[in-house]
């Protein structure tokens, strides 16, 4: 069987170094094949060779269904070969429509600029209903579900395979999916999933990027794992474990993940909120001692992660009352400046979009919430903020620890690790944190616990917001389960693991009705 993809002897090198060195990968029609490996270990720069944004060194060959293809390929050529991407980002215009986003690439080639918009929509139902889908082509994209956004970017991608001529001589194409899950709820994982799985029935072959290894286990076929720019192995999927996946991305066996199960009796309430109502809460309670990290859950819709932006005052809150220490807040009343008075600090789960700044350097990053530090006459000490910025970094173990670069230059666990590093720096009594770890690799994910262990023990309470179920297993010490806006359950000490979790979520739909 000819591969639909070939990559002989790739390599790529910056400025002196190597991020890719002579790396070979095989892909097979109708497969499902992973790309995993640590942020740095070239996933990117592979995909952007074959996207053409990128010239790979010379000495690489490429076969695209057997034919010999020209390198560096040239800017939007993969189109032509039958190759397509979804990127984390997704690539959609939020202010124009879904059938203006499915068929943007066909309006832009098209010398007859009249449209019947009526036929329009009619294909594009006729598209949808061929995946199972139910999307409504009239809706403004910014408007629909993450769900619906990231099936869209899928199905606009495989269109764009099956409209390319090769593609339909034969019936082969390559779809690549770069972190496509990171932003969807489990039953929208399982959407998605259905959806490959129809792709690669057709023919078409899937490269599947994810640091997700259950996603990863579930999905694929075979797994090509890369680090340091080097290949380390291509093995089929059911012959390796989790861990062994795990040993072989980082290096070395991990340490265990799973919490200090603390038995002692928290009577030590620090913190704690009453009735609190927002657009999905619904007259929520709950308390913390110091130290303590809690966990809160649910299915999507269900509104745990809504009360970390009710408590923040980034969302207005209609009622409810939170106490810290010794003084009471009215939280219709609160707001972000207000909050950080007090002595909270929320990481969002955009860090892009919310959390950082990524035109900006990390020292101008990382001192943002302590500026007033370093006036000095009505002037900037710049020198004092770099000195701070870079012993954070060091404490922190961003890579690389240069503190003049832009944030936007990091890969995505060494920018969460900055953004912990802005607001820990302040010794915060409460931190708000939702879906710290999402799209950062199992390495910096393990550091990203560490620092958060290390926070607790200073005595700074945690309340993390998140659907990953394993990620609140490795470090909450009570987790909390929403359905319809209200908390109707609480795992704690052993029982916080990943199953129990997801049993508790499940069946909270019967338990909330």
């Amino acid at each position: 069987m000819i591969p639909t993809l070939e990559l002989h002897h790739l390599s790529k090198t910056f400025g002196g170094q190597r991020a890719l060195d002579d790396v070979s990968l095989t892909i097979q029609p109708g497969e499902v094949h992973g790309l995993l490996g640590q942020n740095g270990s070239g996933k990117s720069t592979l995909i952007k060779i074959l996207a053409g944004f990128h010239a790979p060194d010379p000495g690489g060959e490429l076969r695209f269904n057997g034919q010999p293809v020209k390198l560096p390929i040239q800017a939007g050529d993969f189109r032509k070969l039958g190759m397509s991407f979804v990127h984390q980002d997704l690539g959609l215009i939020p202010s124009l429509s879904v059938v203006e986003n499915l068929r943007i690439g066909e309006f832009a080639s098209r010398n007859n600029m009249r449209l019947s918009w009526r036929e329009e929509n009619r294909k594009a139902t006729e598209t949808f209903d061929k995946f199972g889908l139910h999307i409504n082509p009239k809706a403004k994209v910014s408007d629909l579900s993450p769900v619906d956004k990231a099936l869209l970017a899928i199905v606009r991608a495989i269109e764009d395979i099956r409209s390319n001529e090769i593609m339909r001589e034969s019936g082969r194409g390559l779809l690549i999916l770069d972190e496509p899950t990171v932003f969807l709820p489990r039953t929208g994982v399982d959407q998605l999933f259905n959806l490959v799985r129809e792709v690669a029935s057709m023919g078409v072959s899937v490269l599947f990027v994810s640091h997700d290894l259950d996603e990863v286990l579930e999905i694929t076929d075979r797994i090509t794992i890369l680090r340091d720019g080097h290949l380390l192995t291509t093995t089929s999927t059911e012959s390796i474990t989790k861990e062994q996946l795990i040993e072989t991305i980082i290096g070395r066996k991990l340490k265990s993940l799973q919490r200090e199960i603390r038995e002692e009796a928290k009577k030590d309430i620090h913190i704690s909120f009453q009735g609190l109502n927002g657009n999905v809460v619904r007259d929520v309670a709950m308390s913390l001692s110091k130290g303590e990290v809690l966990g809160l859950t649910g299915l999507a819709g269900s509104g745990f992660e809504e009360v970390l932006y009710l408590l923040y005052g980034e969302h207005a809150a209609s009622s409810g009352k939170l106490q810290i220490g010794e003084q009471t807040y009215e939280l219709p009343a609160m707001t972000p400046e207000k909050a950080i008075d007090a002595g909270m600090v929320l990481l969002p789960a955009d860090r892009h979009g919310s959390g950082g700044v990524d035109s900006l350097t990390i020292v101008d990053n990382i001192t943002l919430p302590v500026l007033g530090r370093y006036f000095n006459n009505l002037f900037l000490d710049r020198k004092q903020m770099r000195d701070d910025a870079q012993t954070l970094l060091t404490n922190y173990e961003v890579r690389p620890s240069l503190p003049n670069l832009n944030l936007q230059a990091l890969s995505g666990g060494n920018q969460q690790k900055v953004i912990l590093a802005k607001w820990f720096q302040k010794d915060p009594d409460l931190v708000l944190l939702h879906e710290p770890t999402q799209g950062i690799d199992i390495g910096a994910r393990e550091q990203v616990y560490a620092i958060i262990k290390k926070a607790t023990k200073r005595g700074t309470s945690i309340v993390c917001a998140s659907s990953d179920y394993e990620q609140l297993a490795a470090i909450c010490d009570r987790v909390l389960i929403f359905a319809r806006g209200r908390v109707i359950g609480e795992l704690t000490g052993s029982d916080i693991t990943k199953d129990r979790i997801t049993e508790q979520c499940y069946n909270s739909l019967e338990l909330s009705m």
